[in-house]
């Protein structure tokens, strides 16, 4: 029997020289660069600079949102980047990246979602000139046309001192925020705080969102591209879908799939379907799904003061062991799910859609992916503060994306933040100096060193901005 083999023992020092950790951040930090995104806020946030002098408020902002990506939860996780000067330069301390984030009120939250978009339209440029593009998001085997966006809120936890932290409907104590995240990519394109006590329908909050969202794509892409917007139930009110159908009269075509909540008369509609009407539900990779079906309720219950042309699909399905059934679920021994659309009839089946539709739970994904990145967890008691935060998390996890898309392939193009946390961005390396370079010098053991070393010269290689 062969024994267990023991560690060597380590004796062990504080006091290495020349040696880094989170190399890879420094990835991030370049791109943000390269994109135009520390530019961009520099611009947005100059007024902020106190005669000019000090840290450029701008690199503070790129400097929190790298951080963000990397992992960092709170404010003083800055000290990771501002201890390693010969990695990532002078980084602003703690008290003075509060007190930037406690001078960004609704003007300069502004001015910093502009800044983002115009690093999105960079980076998207890149991404046709290097790669092949924005990806197409996927739906029943099939690429959909255009770009999609998925519109969800979430609740963060927190604790009762933080202003505007309420009571929230299940039952908890935080932050209700509204989030929109490009199903193509998975880039965060907007996002609004809100009291824990907010409304997960309130229509004015959508269109706000929507808005965000929709000026952070690039015009030629804004005007040139269906878009489909994505809820759950919550953004079924009229006033929204109203709102999506006018935007067409300003050269923006967007549609929407939006769940619908089972009242009585689309149960009576269920029930009063013949048999022969159902047709087998489709799995994401365009496969029957086991046990579903899909039906067309469209004319068969009232949709008064929808847009005209709206369509109402039902799907039934054998619930799975623990799912949460109504009582005409309960009944009927199905679960069923409702959403309603304004694609017409000849751009697309009942099944298409429906498979189309269920794609709105990669969102979750995004949010789960979100809160570790700076979003699951809000750093002040002032509302203000926290909001700038959101807006920093949302650039984190754009720089996030855009390293995927721009600078990693196989695997890693599709990992998530922890992935490329693991095995990217929390590389160790060692700081070399030689004919008149500085080096980084990453270990040759390391698994994913070639990855990393392809990245930077990807980085390298980028088209930049006109100045």
């Amino acid at each position: 029997m062969q024994g267990i083999g023991s560690r060597p023992r380590l004796h062990v020092s504080a006091d290495g020289a020349g040696v880094v950790g989170h190399a890879g951040a420094r990835l991030l930090a370049d791109l943000a660069d390269v994109t135009g995104l520390t530019s961009s806020y520099s611009t947005a946030l100059g007024p902020l600079r106190p005669r000019g002098t000090g840290h450029d408020p701008g690199r503070i902002a790129t400097d929190l949102a790298v951080m963000v990506a990397a992992g960092g939860e709170t404010i003083t996780d800055l000290a990771t980047l501002r201890d390693q000067r010969e990695v990532f330069g002078p980084i602003a301390s703690t008290p003075t990246a509060w007190r930037l984030l406690a001078a960004v009120d609704e003007r300069v939250l502004d001015r910093l979602r502009s800044a983002r978009a115009q690093a999105r339209e960079v980076a998207w440029l890149q991404a046709s000139e290097t790669r092949c593009g924005i990806p197409a998001a996927k739906a029943g085997g099939r690429e959909l046309p255009g770009l999609v966006l998925d519109i969800d809120a979430t609740l963060i936890t927190c604790h009762s001192e933080k202003v505007q932290a309420a009571p929230t409907y299940k039952g908890g104590f935080g932050f209700h925020p509204l989030l929109c995240f490009l199903a193509n990519t998975g880039e965060a394109m907007s996002g609004r705080l809100r009291p824990g006590n907010s409304g997960a329908n309130t229509a004015a909050d959508h269109i706000a969102v929507l808005d965000d969202a929709l000026a952070q794509i690039p015009d030629a892409h804004r005007h040139g591209s269906d878009i489909l917007i994505r809820t759950d139930s919550a953004g079924s009110a009229k006033a929204f879908l109203t709102h999506i159908r006018d935007l067409r009269a300003r050269g923006i075509r967007t549609f929407f799939s939006v769940g619908y909540a089972v009242t009585e008369p689309v149960r009576r509609a269920i029930r009063a379907l013949p048999e022969q009407v159902w047709h087998p539900a489709l799995d994401q990779d365009g496969t029957l799904r086991e046990s579903a079906e899909v039906a067309e309720l469209t004319g068969m219950t009232g949709l008064a003061g929808y847009p005209a042309g709206t369509r109402i699909i039902v799907r039934r399905e054998r619930p799975h062991p623990g799912a949460q059934l109504s009582l005409f679920d309960q009944d009927e021994g199905l679960r069923h799910q409702v959403f309603l659309t304004d694609t017409p009839f000849t751009a697309g089946s009942a099944q298409f859609l429906e498979v189309r539709h269920r794609g709105h739970a990669t969102v979750e994904d995004r949010i789960r992916c979100g809160k570790t990145t700076g979003f699951g967890r809000f750093p002040s008691r002032r509302f203000g503060v926290n909001a700038a935060w959101l807006e920093l998390s949302l650039a984190a996890i754009d720089l996030l994306t855009w390293t995927r898309i721009l600078l990693l392939d196989s695997q890693l193009a599709a990992a998530e933040p922890k992935k490329l946390r693991y095995r990217i961005l929390h590389v160790t390396a060692r700081i070399t100096r030689g004919s008149r370079r500085l080096r980084l010098r990453i270990s040759a053991t390391w698994p994913w060193r070639h990855e990393l070393m392809a990245a930077f010269h990807r980085l390298a290689a980028l088209p930049r901005p006109a100045s």
